[in-house]
């Protein structure tokens, strides 16, 4: 049977070629769609559908924009696995695409300059992308980054379009992505401070900003960001304090293994080809110095520089930098390098083994080297147990927001509370009980936190493991708790018909 008429029709709705290149992106979306239906459900992905069960302008982890993807993919495909990663994949696609119009929108500014250098194709831009750990795992999984991702491709694009065209309308879409990355998570300020240095380095870009179109992307831009900034104000600051409280810290004992471990995250989320060809593409520019050269440095070594300041005096997390990836890709993409088919085939390779030992744990890998057993190994078995030993329990309760938001994801026919203050900035109804116990979970490699109302009523009743394939993912301490119990938390984690009835 021929594909011949599925492909035509296909390219008649995307309105674009069917190349092999997008049949292969077509056809890895719909192994990661696969994916996203199979691979167990992880705490963070558990919190911020959560988030989506009640819907606010911010939130103290993140601003909203994760929530509402839940939200929306929940509506199609229920709250699942797949119903919460559904956007995922194809965002991924859609910002893969935007990524590699912008290469080469890149690549004709500088051949129209140096028409005799030599580039790669800019699908490579897109491949290599895709490459990378961070957008592999990414496309199946659903956190702040995925949509983060996504806005930035969009701005790359907005960007590199109005580098070859001129046409100063480009600056609305700018404000339009800056604004919905910032809905997405704070460091989308990074690379809008990188193109206002840009512009500033420029006579030309500084004669465009005495023209209303910056300024009205700009406003449009501060607009979205409203309800967020509303948000904080709100709340006593408390989702800008929790992220920005650490900035300028300087720990000179610590600052090299912060750095060290800033270096190996994106050696290993990069993949080491890419993470290799990304230094070469990099110091190229800085030799060559053109306008393109210009604009991708400083939506790149803006946000490396405040990372790597971070570093001085805290841990970057290794997913923070990933918003510049989408700039690293279209650098490397007008370089000549032609080496990158070998990173790209290591990348894919890693990416593979990963997801294998995601879904069957075939290494036999303990739990500090296993990120896949610590994050969604047997949390199936786990949550029956708890069910099992909390039969007569009024309430099944943690102080871990992760752990609290999975039971209450794996078990949705009972009250799951979420025993610590954070639950407080949500929009939760109110739930306490006169008389019976609960079923207080927490991690046995923890103690109670000074000053937790829980511990003077906490009684030991066992201990339960999360394990898959025998190895200990994690291991758990029960406790009985007596009603009534403390004012915190505030409520309860998802609505059930009849909860609230002592």
């Amino acid at each position: 049977m021929s594909l011949r008429p599925a492909r035509s029709a296909l390219a008649r709705f995307l309105k674009v070629p069917m190349t092999r290149p997008l049949m292969c992106l077509v056809a890895l979306t719909v192994v990661r769609l696969l994916l996203a239906a199979c691979l167990p459900v992880t705490p963070d992905e558990a919190y911020y559908w959560i988030w989506s069960h009640t819907l606010q302008a911010s939130y103290l982890d993140h601003p909203p924009m994760v929530a509402w993807w839940i939200y929306i993919s929940t509506l199609i495909c229920g709250d699942t696995g797949l119903g919460i990663r559904l956007t995922a994949p194809i965002a991924a696609a859609v910002g893969t695409i935007l990524a590699v119009l912008a290469c080469r929108d890149f690549q004709t500014v500088l051949l129209r300059d140096r028409p005799l250098v030599r580039m790669l194709d800019p699908v490579a831009a897109g491949i290599l992308l895709n490459a990378t750990l961070a957008l592999g795992v990414g496309a199946t999984l659903m956190t702040p980054d995925t949509p983060l991702l996504f806005f930035m491709a969009l701005f790359l694009r907005a960007a590199a379009r109005l580098v070859r065209t001129g046409d100063l309308r480009w600056w609305v879409l700018l404000g339009v992505s800056a604004g919905l990355g910032f809905d997405s998570k704070y460091t989308m300020i990074l690379p809008v401070a990188g193109l206002g240095l840009w512009c500033l380095l420029s006579s030309v870009r500084r004669k465009q900003l005495l023209t209303p179109w910056p300024w009205s992307g700009l406003g449009i831009g501060a607009a979205l960001t409203a309800p967020v900034v509303w948000w904080n104000a709100t709340h006593g600051w408390a989702s800008f304090v929790r992220q920005g409280g650490r900035t300028g810290d300087w720990h000179p004992a610590s600052a090299p293994g912060y750095l060290g471990e800033l270096l190996a995250g994106q050696f290993g989320l990069l993949t080491p080809g890419v993470f290799l060809l990304a230094g070469m593409a990099l110091v190229a520019a800085f030799r060559r110095r053109t306008d393109v050269d210009r604009l991708l440095l400083c939506l790149t070594c803006v946000p490396g520089a405040v990372f790597l300041q971070h570093a001085l005096g805290d841990r970057v997390q290794p997913n923070w930098p990933v918003l510049i990836y989408p700039a690293l890709m279209c650098l490397i993409g007008v370089q000549a390098e032609r080496r990158w088919k070998g990173a790209v085939r290591l990348g894919y390779a890693l990416w593979g083994l990963l997801v294998c030992q995601a879904a069957t744990g075939f290494l036999p890998l303990n739990r500090h080297f296993d990120v896949a057993l610590r994050q969604g190994g047997g949390w199936t078995t786990f949550s029956e147990n708890i069910a099992l030993r909390s039969q007569e329990a009024a309430f099944i309760a943690s102080d871990e927001y992760g752990l609290a938001s999975e039971l209450a994801f794996s078990l949705p026919n009972r009250v799951v509370l979420g025993a610590e203050p954070r639950w407080t900035l949500f929009d939760l109804p109110v739930w306490s009980c006169r008389a019976g116990w609960g079923l207080l979970v927490r991690n046995g490699r923890r103690s109670f936190p000074p000053g937790s109302p829980w511990a003077t009523l906490a009684k030991p009743v066992g201990t339960i493991v999360r394990s898959r394939g025998g190895r200990e993912a994690e291991r758990y301490d029960l406790y009985q708790i007596p009603c009534p119990i403390p004012p915190e938390p505030a409520g309860w984690l998802r609505k059930l018909p009849g909860a609230g009835r002592g």
